[in-house]
């Protein structure tokens, strides 16, 4: 396939993790052509100057609609806040560009259905940024669910925190105002359901408690603005298969700092995963002398592919941006007309409405059905 050009809309830490993986993923696996950097938009045109040179972006702009535009972009790079993701992604599509957007999808499941609806008609792909999936622990995992490694499951608990939000100094930002969604149900639970929809399938119901540990935050101007979202959220669930399972999502955990924290257990064993331990998995296997069964780490390495594209060597670790290379890659090969292993908005709808089926069970105070 010929090289593809990369517009790039937005330049903060997804942006720049989004560049690094477009620059690193052709040396990283070899078989494929280079992207070609085209054009990057940011909201200050001097801004996207700068970033355009530090990043290796041929030209920049200070309008996104410039990088749509382009006639070089084949593939733009959606990195912008929540409440942007809908009117950009309809306009790349139909403008006949593929598609990387962040997650979520969007703030409303309205807008997340019209930007289904502009992929179906474009025939262009669109992806969504969920690459904890690809994770070759997680992909390890799933193999070992799927030869029954810890029997029949009966019930999985996932677990999300950090604590960028723990201070209650932290000033009124974008994430504390209602236009960027719910809050921790939006901006944080959706990755750990896309590792449950990707390992043990689509959620079916659901009964949501959320909290606010601040009711204000301070303006950088003086004075103070309510919060709109909430940072915490704790979720029941039942899953389509019958399994039941808990979600549980902090973004004000003092101490945790990237924890993705997925425990699955089964009629024969249990498997424990943890992403600040993201190269690792720990698993318990109910079978031989009692007095000898434990937990036992199976270490990622060389035989978990494509760790090898990383490092010729076990037990060195891959981290958070190699991640994004996987899923840069994998976006290739769908482009390419080849299977790949990602969150199309296809599915990705499926992790939009259980979000916005959670936001409804909070407000009614009951069991809500996610359906379809």
């Amino acid at each position: 396939m010929k090289s593809l050009g990369i517009g790039l809309i937005g330049t903060g830490y997804m942006g720049k993790c989004h560049a690094l993986a477009w620059n690193a993923v052709a040396p990283t696996f070899g078989d494929i052509a280079r992207p070609r950097l085209v054009h990057l938009g940011e909201v200050n045109e001097s801004v996207a100057r700068k970033k355009a040179e530090e990043l290796g972006f041929a030209r920049a702009s200070g309008d996104w609609r410039a990088v749509i535009a382009d006639p070089e972009v084949d593939v733009v790079s959606i990195t912008t806040p929540n409440e942007f993701h809908a009117e950009m992604a309809i306009a790349a599509l139909e403008a006949g560009k593929h598609i990387w957007c962040e997650k979520p999808m969007a703030t409303s499941e309205a807008d997340a259905r019209a930007m289904l609806e502009a992929a179906r008609r474009s025939g262009k792909v669109a992806a969504l940024g969920y690459n904890y999936i690809q994770n070759p622990a997680i992909g390890h995992l799933k193999a070992l669910l799927e030869e029954g490694a810890i029997g029949a499951i009966n019930h999985v608990r996932l677990e999300m925190d950090e604590d960028f939000m723990a201070d209650g100094a932290v000033p009124f930002g974008w994430k504390s105002d209602r236009r960027s969604g719910y809050g921790a149900l939006d901006d944080f639970a959706v990755h750990p359901l896309s590792l449950l929809t990707t390992l043990l399938g689509p959620v079916a119901r659901v009964v949501t408690d959320m909290a606010k540990p601040f009711a204000e935050r301070p303006l950088a101007e003086g004075g103070s603005r309510a919060v709109e979202t909430h940072d915490i959220a704790n979720v029941l669930l039942r899953l389509a298969s019958g399994v039941s399972g808990i979600l549980l999502v902090n973004r004000s955990a003092w101490g945790r700092k990237g924890r993705i924290a997925l425990q699955i257990f089964g009629s024969e064993g249990s498997i424990l995963y943890d992403q600040e331990r993201m190269n690792e998995l720990q698993l318990y296997q109910a079978r031989g002398p009692v007095a000898e069964q434990g937990f036992r780490t199976i270490l990622t390495g060389t035989a978990h592919p494509p760790y090898d594209r990383f490092i010729p060597a076990p037990g060195h670790g891959l981290g958070f941006n190699d991640l994004k290379v996987i899923e840069a890659r994998e976006l290739i090969r769908r482009i390419g007309g080849e299977p790949a292993h990602l969150v199309e908005f296809e599915t990705g709808i499926g992790i939009e409405r259980t979000v916005h089926a959670m936001a409804r069970a909070f407000e009614t105070g009951g069991w809500v059905d996610v359906g379809s």
